[in-house]
C-alpha cells in the first residue's frame, strides 16, 4: 500500500472515529476495533452468502432432538427438554467479528464453533430446564455493521433479520406444533427479537402462545408493543437489561430503555443485594455456580448497574471498561433459569 493510500485510509479512520466519539466517549477502544474490522468493500460489491434452509438441521445451532451445547447444565441441574411442554426460540448475539464480509456465511465453521461454545452453552442452555431449545443459525451481521456510517451496516443487519423471520416462520409452521414458547436472545439477536415482536408476534394469534420474551443486552424501549414484566411470574411480557459497572462508558445508556432487574424481576430502581443472586455460571471454567456473585440495580440511564462482582471468573471487558455485556446472562444464570421455569408454570396453570 502506498503512503498516499495509507494517508487516505488514516483520514477515513479519523473521520469515522470523530463521528462516533461524541456518543461513545468512554468506548473509543470498541469503536477503533469496529472500524479496523470493517469489510473493505461495500455491501453490494460482493454477493451475500447463500441463504439458510431451515429444513436442514445443520442450519440450527440448537435443536431439542439432538445432542448440542444448548443441553449443557451447571452441576446439580438437569436438561428437561425431553419432557418440556414449552419451546424457546433463541437468537444468538454477534459472534462474527471479522472484516471478511458484512454477513456470516453459514459454512463458517470457526464462527459456528464460537456461537456454540460461548452462546449455546453459556446462554441458550439457561432455558433447557423449562423448554425445548430451538436456535437458528443466520447470516449475522459482522460487529462493524453497528458502527458503519455508509449504509452498509444497516443493510447487513436487514439481511440477518430476513433470515430470523424465515427461521421463526419455519419454527412456528413446522416445529412448534402449536405449543407455548419463549422468545429469547442477546445483543444482535435481541435487536432482531425486538423487530420480530413488533412485526411478527404482537397483535397476531401467535402472541397468545408467547409465555414471555427475554431480548437481553440491547436497547429495547418498548416500542415493539409488548408490555414490560414487573413481577416474577407475569406472562405475555418482556424483560431486558444491559449490565455495567460504575465506570462504564455510554454504550446502551438511554433513559428510554427498559430495565428489568434479573434478581427481583421488577422494573423499578430498587437495589437488589448480592444475596438475591442464586448463582452466576461461567461455562469457560468448571461450570459450578457462585451464589452472590453480583448485585444489581436498574438506574436512571436505563442500564443495570452492578456495583461489585465477587468472583474472579468475569474479568473480560471487550466492550470497554466496566462493560459487562458479555456476562448479561452469566452473572444471573441461575436466576434466569429459575425465572423461565416460573413463568412457564404460571402460563400453563392459567390455560
Amino acid at each position: 500500500m502506498t503512503l498516499k493510500k495509507i494517508s487516505i485510509a488514516g483520514t477515513g479512520l479519523l473521520m469515522a472515529l470523530a463521528g462516533a466519539a461524541y456518543v461513545y466517549r468512554a468506548d473509543i477502544g470498541l469503536v477503533v476495533m469496529a472500524v479496523l474490522i470493517a469489510p473493505g468493500h461495500g455491501f453490494d460489491d460482493v454477493p451475500p452468502p447463500q441463504a439458510p434452509d431451515y429444513a436442514n438441521p445443520n442450519h440450527w445451532a440448537a435443536l431439542p432432538d439432538r445432542q448440542d451445547l444448548a443441553d449443557a447444565v451447571p452441576p446439580g441441574g438437569t436438561d428437561q427438554q425431553a419432557d418440556a411442554r414449552v419451546d424457546v426460540f433463541f437468537l444468538h448475539p454477534t459472534t462474527y467479528v471479522t472484516s471478511d464480509g458484512w454477513n456470516q456465511p453459514l459454512e463458517d465453521d470457526a464462527t459456528n464453533q464460537s456461537t456454540d461454545e460461548a452462546v449455546m452453552r453459556g446462554q441458550a442452555s439457561a432455558f433447557n430446564a423449562c423448554c425445548r431449545v430451538f436456535a437458528p443459525r443466520y447470516r449475522q451481521a459482522t460487529l462493524a455493521a453497528f458502527f458503519d456510517q455508509n449504509g452498509h451496516g444497516p443493510r447487513a443487519l436487514d439481511l440477518a433479520y430476513q433470515d430470523v423471520v424465515a427461521a421463526f416462520r419455519y419454527f412456528i409452521d413446522e416445529l412448534n406444533e402449536g405449543r407455548p414458547f419463549i422468545l429469547a436472545g442477546h445483543s444482535q439477536g435481541s435487536r432482531h427479537a425486538d423487530l420480530l415482536l413488533a412485526e411478527q408476534i404482537v397483535g397476531t394469534p401467535v402472541a397468545n402462545r408467547l409465555v414471555a420474551a427475554y431480548p437481553v443486552g440491547f436497547e429495547i424501549d418498548g416500542s415493539n408493543g409488548l408490555p414490560v414484566c414487573t413481577a416474577p411470574t407475569q406472562t405475555g411480557c418482556q424483560v431486558t437489561w444491559n449490565t455495567v459497572g460504575p465506570r462504564a462508558g455510554a454504550l446502551f445508556a438511554s433513559p428510554a430503555n427498559i430495565c428489568v432487574n434479573p434478581l427481583t424481576w421488577a422494573a423499578d430502581g430498587a437495589a437488589a443485594p448480592h444475596d438475591l443472586n442464586l448463582g452466576a455460571v461461567n461455562f469457560d471454567g468448571d461450570a459450578s455456580y457462585e451464589q452472590g456473585a453480583a448485585d444489581a440495580q436498574c438506574v436512571d440511564d436505563g442500564r443495570l448497574l452492578v456495583s461489585d462482582i465477587r468472583s474472579n471468573r468475569y474479568t473480560q471487558r471487550p466492550l470497554g471498561r466496566d462493560n459487562y455485556h458479555i456476562y448479561d446472562y452469566a452473572l444471573f444464570y441461575v436466576n434466569v433459569r429459575q425465572n423461565a421455569q416460573a413463568r412457564v408454570e404460571a402460563f400453563l396453570a392459567a390455560r
